[in-house]
Formats: structure tokens, sequence, C-alpha cells
């Protein structure tokens, strides 16, 4: 299981996305406000579809009263000023894997006091960052990767059709 950070989100169509994309991967939501929305917002809704009464998420004061409430959680921050890159960390069951606001990102302040735990995602030359909503997508699923995708559907199967009759 991964728990997802959202530090101070702004954008309640990336919140929604990145809940469905929890209720997909059996992962739980963290949100640390401020918030750049109300949880009741119509966007977070749309884009988390029917799957949004399902999320497992709590909502926090503030980055302190998120320390507080998780005592000892093994924090893995994904920063597109990062040396490492995401694919290096050895995701732990019940890791957590915080994300910044979309406009800054997660405060220098937090990452220099967590240099070891920080990670980017590669990108080309002079690219700012990706979405958030796809950044949280690629890194969820390479820290279930590392915990052999325990618990998900491996196996698709066809709706009309049947993947033995080839």
């Amino acid at each position: 299981m991964v728990n997802v950070v959202l530090l101070e989100p702004e954008m309640p169509a990336n919140t929604g996305n990145i809940g469905r994309t929890c209720v997909a991967t059996g992962s739980r939501l963290h949100l640390i406000r401020p918030l750049g929305f109300q949880l009741t917002d119509r966007m977070i809704k749309r884009a988390g579809l029917d799957y949004w009464p399902q999320l497992d998420v709590t909502v926090y004061d503030d980055y302190t009263d998120f320390l507080n409430k998780n005592p000892g959680a093994h924090i893995y921050m994904a920063s597109t000023k990062s040396r490492n890159i995401y694919t290096q960390p050895e995701y732990e069951d019940g890791c957590y894997l915080m994300f910044g606001r979309e406009s800054a990102g997660i405060p220098e302040e937090i990452l220099i006091r967590n240099p070891e735990n920080t990670m980017r995602i590669p990108m080309l030359g002079d690219t700012r960052s990706l979405n958030l909503a796809n950044s949280v997508a690629v890194v969820v699923y390479e820290a279930l990767r590392h915990q052999n995708f325990a618990g998900l559907n491996l196996k698709g199967e066809l709706h009309r059709l049947s993947w033995d009759n080839q």
C-alpha cells in the first residue's frame, strides 16, 4: 500500500484525478492545507467520477499537523530540483509519496532537510514539470512495482471476447 501526500494542492481537477488513481491502486490520499479549492468543488467530483466516495482521504491543517499525525512516516518527496531519480528508491509498503503544489512544488526549506528522500522524474531540456496528476501516477505505479503490485488485479479480461479463444 502507498500513501499519496499532496502539500497545498491548488487545482481541484488534479486532486480529483489523483483521488481516482488512489482508489484504483488502493492508496491513501493525504491533503495538507491550505487547499486551493473546497472538497465539495464540482471539479473534484467530475475528475474523480464516481470513485470519490470510495477514497480513503485525510486532511491536515498544515505540514506540521501531518508530521505529528504520521510519526515515523518514510516520506519520499517528488521535486524537479532533486538529484535522485524516482526509480532509485526501494519503496516499502506503507511509504508516503509527497508532491507539492502545482505552481511551486515542495518548498526548498522542506527538501533541504530531506535530500536523501527526494526524487525526480527525468524530462527533456527546459521542461519545467509534468502535470501533477501524471507525476503522481508515474511514481505511484513505480512504488507499487517495487511491492510486486500486491493486491492489484494483474489479469486483464476482454468484455465481449475471451483471450482463451485466440
